[in-house]
């Protein structure tokens, strides 16, 4: 790669990672080419942009984004890395974590999930358990309607008559 092209790749992976909420940091290496096609396959279905950056290109793009922090990342950046971005915060985590059961990779390096850092693949099992947003928004519909759902019930069970609701609010 010429300077030039490296330049080009450093501004378009800044203006990637700029708009990415959820970005992976794995190691794939000793992967062989069957299994990285099959790993880069899993990713296009579950909507995951999967690459294998240079670390110091990484790191350049790193700095360069404004708004967010990435300096915690920078000491997981040694060895072979692949990039995996998402728009939902648990994806990539499940999708390491199911293709691990047949191989021994890819290895967690990192995670920046939603402005938090997760550092060592440790942190798997935790990341794969944050919620996306339409199971929090879904969350927040059910708990909101709860409290109507024993209204009603309550409504219905006395028989739609005065007697019955007072009498089934007393209890309540």
């Amino acid at each position: 790669m010429t300077k030039e092209q490296k330049n080009q790749f450093v501004d378009d992976l800044t203006v990637t990672l700029s708009s990415a909420a959820v970005i992976y940091l794995a190691d794939t290496s000793q992967l062989n080419s069957e299994t990285t096609s099959a790993l880069r396959r899993a990713c296009y279905k579950k909507d995951v942009k999967m690459s294998v950056v240079k670390n110091t290109l990484l790191k350049k793009a790193f700095e360069r984004v404004e708004g967010k922090d990435f300096s915690e990342l920078y000491g997981v950046l040694a060895g072979p890395t692949s990039l995996l971005i998402s728009d939902t915060g648990n994806v990539p985590a499940k999708l390491i974590k199911e293709f691990r059961k047949k191989n021994e990779r890819p290895i967690l390096k990192a995670a920046f999930v939603e402005e938090m850092c997760y550092i060592g693949d440790d942190q798997l099992t935790a990341l794969t358990e944050i919620k996306s947003r339409e199971e929090l928004i879904g969350d927040i519909i059910m708990l909101l309607q709860s409290p109507i759902k024993n209204v009603v019930g309550a409504l219905q069970s006395g028989g739609h008559t005065i007697a019955g609701l007072v009498k089934t609010l007393s209890e309540r």
